[in-house]
């Protein structure tokens, strides 16, 4: 499963992150490390992005980028 699979008030906990090079370094610095608990606030009118609760912050991911980060999800 990946996040972006969740909906609005579902959360889950990150398993691994499919990606490479800056881009995964710069969703590792947003918080999305193994082991953090993720939280879907809301989705944006048009449906893209989303914001999601990690480690305390606000962050918003396109569905495209949310797709690479595999969670277990949490009840």
């Amino acid at each position: 499963m990946t996040l972006d699979d969740l909906t609005t008030g579902q959360k889950g906990k990150v398993i691994r992150i499919n990606a490479q090079g800056p881009f995964k370094k710069r969703l590792l610095e947003m918080g999305f490390i193994t082991g953090a608990e993720v939280e879907v606030i809301k989705y944006a009118p048009l449906k893209d992005p989303v914001e999601y609760l990690v480690k305390g912050y606000h962050v918003s991911l396109r569905h495209e980028e949310a797709k690479k980060i595999e969670i277990e999800p949490r009840q």
